[in-house]
Formats: structure tokens, sequence, C-alpha cells
């Protein structure tokens, strides 16, 4: 699915006792969220309101935040580590950074919970 938005956009699973499903916040916009059953529906949901967050701030004459800009690090890591990456990304047939970008971001999932 494609990105619609340069919003990051945080999705994490709600408790049970929440009702359970997912849901999809946007920090740089304040009451902008989103909510489904699975996170891509979440996420989804999270991308229409952004659309809809953005122009009700236009109609009022709000101040809109912009999205973040590119994060970037430098991170030295053992060159056998390094070949282990490369090999994987190779195999899934994308860059380096943008394997490591998915490990990362699927580690915050996890983590969120």
């Amino acid at each position: 699915m494609a990105r619609t938005t340069e919003y990051a956009i945080m999705v994490e699973p709600l408790k049970e006792a929440d009702g359970g499903g997912w849901l999809a916040t946007v920090p740089a916009l304040p009451g902008c969220t989103g909510d489904g059953e699975t996170p891509e529906e979440a996420l989804a949901d999270a991308e229409q309101a952004v659309v809809a967050w953005l122009d009700a701030a236009k109609e009022l004459g709000r101040d809109i935040p912009g999205p973040a800009s590119l994060g970037q690090w430098r991170q030295r890591v053992p060159r056998s580590l390094h070949e282990k990456l490369k090999i994987v990304a190779a195999r899934e047939g994308v860059s380096l950074n943008a394997y490591v970008a998915n490990v990362l971001a699927e580690s915050i999932g996890r983590h969120s919970r």
C-alpha cells in the first residue's frame, strides 16, 4: 500500500478492554487518529484523517505543522552483521537503508504494545 502522507503515523494495538483492534495516531497533528481491525486498516484510516485534519485547519485559518524531516544517523556495526544485513536486503530486493528502517519500524511496533 502506498503512503499518502509524509506525516509520521504510530500504529499500536488496542487492549481488548478498550475494544481491541488497532489505533493509529499522528503525533504532529493533535487529535488526528484512525483505527481499524488490522494495522493496515488503522493506517489507511489515519491517512484519511490527515487529509480531513489539514482541510479543517485551512478552513479555520489555523497554523499547520509540517511533517518531520528525514532523520539520519550513522551507526557502526560489526562487519559480520553488516554483511548479513546486506544479504537479507538483497534477497528482499530493497536497499540496505530501506531494510534496516523496516526492521527498526517493526521493532518499535512490537515494543509499543
